[in-house]
């Protein structure tokens, strides 16, 4: 991670619970080995367990990854990037139009029964899954359904943060 990306990610971080005033002890690790270390699993596509020696052990990386998980920090990022390219183009940090598309995927023969569907008219097996992006091309939202969904069901569920935007 470069020391520009780092600056913007640094101060979206949650403070440690010591720093914070609520006890506990100091973190072993830097926030920022972390991130490199969880950067690296998604990038190669790897698992937990195959983890290099370089970065911290593997549950201390997963605890982070989880902590930050359940916090929603990659999403409260990804919406303060988003903001930062819609600024640098001239426009409103929130986006006033969408552009909604979807697209059905076959399912591998892991994936069980529920969230698997049949779309007659593409004859596909498997799920949809649904992308809401600005004018610009930026990810807003993502949904993914049985295939079986027509484009016209509303959909039941959406990332709790937009909870109230989905129900109208």
């Amino acid at each position: 991670m470069s020391d520009a990306e780092w600056a913007i990610v640094r101060d979206l971080l949650p403070a440690p619970g010591w720093l914070a005033g609520r006890g506990g002890r100091p973190e072993g690790y830097c926030h920022r080995q972390m991130i490199d270390a969880v950067r690296h699993l998604v990038d190669n596509g790897i698992k937990w367990r195959a983890m290099p020696a370089d970065f911290p052990p593997r549950p201390r990386v997963y605890a982070f990854f989880a902590r930050w998980r359940d916090a929603w920090l990659v999403a409260k990022l990804h919406d303060r990037l988003r903001g930062a390219v819609r600024a640098a183009e001239g426009r409103d940090q929130e986006a006033s139009a969408a552009v909604v598309d979807s697209e059905s995927v076959k399912a591998d023969a892991t994936v069980g029964f529920a969230p698997r569907g049949y779309d007659a008219w593409k004859k596909i097996n498997g799920r949809k899954r649904h992308l809401l992006t600005d004018t610009l091309g930026l990810l807003l939202d993502v949904l993914v359904t049985p295939a079986s969904t027509t484009d016209r069901t509303p959909p039941t569920s959406c990332c709790p943060q937009q909870a109230s935007a989905c129900r109208g």
